[in-house]
């Protein structure tokens, strides 16, 4: 398998068209060759291709911010000489100075296809800051590590927030050059745009399931730490929105299906078993004590239940994370009804709304763990139309 990166390097015919053209690259750690020399090393070599400024995501262009909402500011690379712009920091949305420095932005990031990861929304500010502008923007493909499947609700309009880029379910399952040119259909934008496709990646072959066998792991951002955390982000990325300990501070964060010190992880999964014992399939799941070093409940032992959608455990068609992960809530609200769950906090600066509904891009999920009354068909019927939509419109879209 060849990345859009690494054919872009081979390939002297898809680079012609930079000739004598001022070239940005969007990027940050994951941005490798298959020899893993990053990105910015690989394109000053060439000698066809100018670089005049580069720009870093969220957690920086070398991952240097551990946490959520960290900012980093912009720099000068003294190797280089070139401006490097931070996309999170004091602005999210590239500034029209910004796009001045460039004629073509190579857009470089390992994504993990789930709407709330915010390197989809770095993209889609990208595309309209070059709408109308005669920029043109190329995405460097790579794959989706969660492969074709979609699970979730999708964003309700009037929902969106620096993780909530559209109206997509939270799992995706589409790359970031199939995204761009959903996004472009789908807001009417005016922009010179480009996939540089991969060529090899075959999203539903075995074992991979969307993360070809010969490529090794490198973190995009800090806490995207494994394959297996990359499956499971769908669900566990929705415990940022609770008291509930993600595993942030320990060796495997968003790898647990929860973790606190005063919650019977047992009983929450015996209690998952009796209200929807198929929402458990595709993975194993087991008991874990942690004790996090830093973040939530930092200094106490936590109880919690632990995700292992990986080896002869994982069953890519039934794993379903996002329904699992609102099954825990569910057991715990059931078991204890008045437990204090949701965190009430600004969650990437949206000052307004509940953590766990912007995360969700709606209330829908929050409002079913929290009524006593509902069953795991009550969840189906709310997110089976919205999954069966997304796919059929999102069809025209996919390139592989």
């Amino acid at each position: 398998m060849k990345t859009g990166l690494d054919r872009l390097l081979a390939e002297p015919a898809l680079r012609a068209p930079l000739a004598g053209r001022r070239v940005a690259l969007v990027a940050h750690p994951a941005s490798l060759t298959d020899g893993l020399v990053h990105a910015l090393d690989a394109l000053t070599a060439c000698p066809d291709v100018t670089l005049s400024a580069a720009f870093g995501p969220q957690h920086g262009l070398k991952g240097d911010k551990q946490d959520n909402m960290v900012e980093s500011p912009d720099y000068r690379d003294p190797a280089l000489g070139i401006p490097v712009f931070s996309l999170y920091g004091e602005v999210r949305r590239p500034t029209p100075a910004m796009i001045d420095t460039a004629d073509v932005f190579l857009f470089d990031l390992q994504d993990l296809g789930c709407r709330i990861y915010t390197f989809v929304t770095t993209l889609l500010y990208l595309l309209e800051a070059c709408h109308g502008t005669g920029k043109a923007v190329w995405v460097l493909d790579r794959p989706n590590p969660a492969g074709r499947p979609v699970e979730g609700t999708r964003l309700v309009p009037g929902w969106e927030s620096f993780v909530g880029a559209g109206p997509m379910p939270m799992r995706h399952g589409m790359t970031l050059g199939e995204m761009g040119r959903w996004f472009i259909a789908h807001y009417n934008l005016d922009v010179d745009y480009r996939v540089i496709t991969m060529e090899g990646w075959h999203p539903d072959a075995a074992p991979g399931m969307g993360w070809p066998q010969n490529r090794i792991w490198i973190n995009p951002s800090p806490n995207a730490a494994s394959l297996a955390m990359a499956r499971a982000y769908a669900g566990t990325v929705m415990l940022e929105g609770t008291t509930l300990s993600e595993g942030r501070g320990t060796t495997r964060p968003l790898e647990v299906l929860f973790g606190a010190p005063d919650v019977d992880a047992l009983a929450v999964k015996a209690e998952m078993a009796r209200l929807a014992p198929h929402w458990l399939a595709g993975t194993a799941i087991r008991e874990c004590w942690f004790e996090p070093t830093f973040h939530k409940h930092v200094g106490h032992l936590c109880h919690g239940l632990m995700l292992h959608p990986e080896g002869p455990f994982y069953d890519h068609a039934a794993f379903r994370p996002w329904r699992l992960q609102a099954l825990a809530f569910k057991a715990i609200r059931n078991l204890t009804p008045d437990y204090p769950l949701w965190r009430d906090f600004p969650y990437e600066y949206v000052l307004d709304k509940l953590a766990i509904d912007v995360i969700n891009g709606g209330p829908a999920l929050r409002a079913w763990v929290d009524d006593r009354a509902a069953q795991a068909g009550d969840l189906d019927a709310v997110a089976d139309p919205d999954e069966a939509s997304w796919i059929e419109e999102r069809a025209p879209f996919l390139l592989y």
